[in-house]
Order: structure tokens, then C-alpha cells, then sequence
């Protein structure tokens, strides 16, 4: 099987300590501005915007706000890969499907700044357990990210994909892919039974713990086949 694990609320908590990422960036940054606390929490609302679900078009390209471009913003992904904690688990249950003889990917859309997506992954002391790594959002679609990995590994191979968004799964994949939702409190609040009714091959998970249950399920029908 590929296992295919996106970053940010499946295999980290990288979500609750943003506010005090601004804080420590604006601090770099601009050192004599005032109301450095206040202005971190307006720029975490603002940023939250890009955490919820987008359809159609505006789903297709990162479009970053000026913001999220030049010094300021790559101190704040600096301050923010810092801050990111591996949720339980995400190490352990990495090498456990490589030892069973899965290729595990990191397969992750693009932060604001290319290659900063790759630079918070090697911070999180989990790249190095990954046979690929897969960014999507700049150089090309998510939709064009999955036939590269199919290209890649091949077509027959299950493909299991984790994810914490998952209106990503809508109109994507193939018959041979299973769609994992790893719930994150953080973006599980935008998540509706309307987006999930409109995914097969569904399963939820609370913990990474609980994904190998799942691939065990799966490695089972697959020997009845």
C-alpha cells in the first residue's frame, strides 16, 4: 500500500500555537511596534480563513495575501515550525508501516512561501522517515500530486491518504483509494456532514494509533480478494 500523510493536524499540532508564532515573529521583526499581542491575534483570524474549506477555483492555486509574503512571514513560519509538537504516536506509527513493508509518503500542500513546506517538514525530526515527499500548490495541482504518485508507485497499489481536511478527498483520487480523516479539533469545526456524505471509502480516526487498525482491516481484505 502508499500511505500518504498530509502534515499540519495529521501528523502535528502546528495549529494552536500560531498566535504565539505572530507574536514571536513580530517581535523579530518590528521589535518597537506596539500592541504586539493584539496584532498577533488579528493575524491568526486572518489566517484561520485559509484553514477552511475552498471549492471550485479558488481550491486549485495558493493564492498567499501580502501578509504571508516576504521577512515578516518566513519569521513567522520559522517561529511557527519551532513551536510545532509531533502529535502522539507520529513517529512510531510511521516506522511501524514501513516495517510492514508500506511506502510512506509525506504528501502536503504548499505553505505561503515555496519551500518553506519542506523546511517545517525537516524541522519536525520526521522527514527522514518518508520514501517521498509530495508538495502540492505551487509547481502543480493536488490533483496533478496524486497521478505523480500513481505514475511513481503505480496504479494498482491501494492508496491510503490521511488527511485532517477532508473536503480535499471530494472528486479526488481513484477506485483504488481510501480516504482517512484524522480528526483535528482545530479544522474539524469547518468539517460538516454535508462534505462527508460526499466521500466513499471513508474512515475516521482519532489518533494516528488508530490508522494502523484501519491498514490492518484493509491488508485483511485485500488476502480475501
Amino acid at each position: 500500500m502508499i500511505v500518504a500523510f498530509d502534515f499540519d493536524g495529521t501528523l502535528v499540532d502546528s495549529y494552536s500555537c500560531i498566535e504565539e508564532a505572530f507574536y514571536r515573529a513580530l517581535k523579530r521583526v518590528y521589535p518597537r511596534l506596539p500592541g504586539k499581542k493584539r496584532i498577533a491575534k488579528l493575524l491568526t483570524k486572518v489566517e484561520e480563513q485559509f484553514e477552511r474549506p475552498k471549492f471550485g477555483k479558488s481550491a486549485r492555486r495558493i493564492k498567499a495575501p501580502n501578509i504571508f509574503r516576504g521577512k515578516f512571514a518566513r519569521a513567522w513560519f520559522e517561529e511557527r515550525a519551532k513551536l510545532t509538537k509531533p502529535l502522539d504516536g507520529a513517529r512510531e506509527v510511521l516506522q511501524e508501516l514501513k516495517k510492514r513493508g508500506h511506502i510512506v509518503i509525506s504528501f502536503s500542500a504548499e505553505d505561503f512561501i515555496p519551500g518553506i513546506k519542506e523546511y517545517r517538514l525537516k524541522q519536525s525530526d520526521l522527514y527522514e522517515l518518508f520514501d517521498d515527499v509530495i508538495i502540492f500548490g505551487h509547481k502543480y495541482s493536488l490533483c496533478e500530486a496524486f497521478f505523480m504518485v500513481r505514475e511513481k508507485y503505480g496504479h494498482d497499489e491501494i492508496f491510503v491518504w490521511v488527511d485532517d481536511k477532508p473536503w480535499r478527498f471530494i472528486g479526488r483520487g481513484d477506485e483504488r483509494t481510501e480516504y482517512v480523516w484524522m480528526y483535528f479539533p482545530y479544522t474539524a469545526r469547518f468539517v460538516t456532514d454535508d462534505i462527508l456524505a460526499l466521500i466513499p471509502h471513508l474512515h475516521v480516526i482519532h489518533d494516528l494509533w488508530s490508522l494502523l487498525d484501519v491498514v490492518e482491516r484493509l491488508e485483511r481484505e485485500l488476502k480475501l480478494r
